[in-house]
């Protein structure tokens, strides 16, 4: 049995346009995986492969920022001392109370969310009803938190301080 060269060469050409069938139909599955453009020409496939790689580049990127976010809102939420099961029922952070005393001056610093306005209202009614003198208060907002700082003068002694950041602490973390 000998070999029809013409033969071959049919086949060739048949396997080949079978093959470009199938890239083609695999390309409009890929580009139509792709948000719609709402424009009416006709795209070549090299343009449809092209805009699905852009397309997937973007989405490795988004993905890249959004792992980065939730790394930073971890980190955050770790070193805030959060109390979980108020923040998976209440949806937000704890907030977090420092205190630091330097000679006669009180800097207590509160982080808070956006909505807990009511927090530095009480911790600076707490204040006064000990009989702190309050020199300075100050806040700052980054992202969806809220730092307040409230510089105090304590008295001569500076003896009422435990006493005064345990009562911070335990309105703050109640």
């Amino acid at each position: 049995m000998e070999d029809n060269p013409s033969s071959s060469r049919v086949d060739r050409k048949t396997i080949e346009k079978i093959r470009r069938i199938q890239m083609k139909d695999l390309c409009n599955k890929v580009y139509s995986l792709l948000p719609h453009q709402t424009s009416k020409e006709a795209i070549s496939t090299l343009d449809k492969v092209e805009e699905a790689t852009k397309y997937i580049k973007k989405l490795q990127i988004n993905l890249e920022k959004m792992k980065e976010k939730k790394n930073f809102l971890l980190g955050i939420q770790r070193s805030t001392n959060v109390d979980m099961d108020r923040s998976k029922n209440l949806g937000f952070k704890s907030p977090k109370i420092e205190i630091q005393q330097f000679g006669l001056v009180l800097e207590v610093v509160l982080i808070t969310c956006l909505d807990s306005h009511f927090l530095f209202n009480e911790t600076i009614r707490v204040l006064q009803e000990e009989g702190v003198d309050i020199v300075n208060a100050s806040y700052k907002v980054n992202g969806d938190s809220v730092f307040h700082s409230i510089h105090c003068q304590v008295g001569e002694f500076g003896n009422e301080v435990a006493r005064l950041s345990e009562k911070l602490k335990k309105f703050i973390y109640s």
